[in-house]
């Protein structure tokens, strides 16, 4: 289970598998700029914490959203309901479901009950606000 906490100006999450270019292994170039290791190949949601950019890796078929103690992702923001969102994979495909929220699912500020999600769609849960990413096998 990963856990969030908000940040008022975006949102901020402390997840337990994250990856973040702070974290990642690097070298510096021969024209000195910093060279991070991309992430391993797979499905992503990407949020601000605190001016560093993190992202979650979605290594299960299934992935619940929400406030609530069960949801994988936990965000603690109140406009967030308990059971907020299901990502699922289905035919190759990201989907994400809105779980009967209060506050309602939106993918690129469409709301939606239900949507494929493309690589950098962004989603809004409430007030948290996360991107969809795609990193190619």
């Amino acid at each position: 289970m990963s856990t969030a906490t908000p940040n008022h100006s975006q949102t901020a999450l402390e997840p337990t598998e994250t990856y973040a270019a702070a974290d990642a292994p690097s070298a510096v170039d021969p024209l000195g700029r910093l060279a991070v290791e991309p992430p391993v190949p797979g499905r992503y949601l990407a949020f601000d914490d605190r001016g560093v950019t993190r992202l979650l890796a979605l290594g299960k078929p299934v992935t619940h959203v929400g406030r609530g103690f069960a949801a994988d992702v936990v965000l603690e923001d109140q406009s967030v309901s308990r059971r907020h969102a299901i990502i699922a994979e289905h035919r190759g495909a990201a989907h994400i479901l809105d779980d009967r929220s209060a506050n309602g699912t939106f993918v690129n500020e469409r709301r939606v009950s239900e949507a494929e999600l493309r690589d950098r769609d962004v989603i809004r849960l409430g007030r948290v606000v996360l991107v969809y990413l795609e990193v190619a096998r």
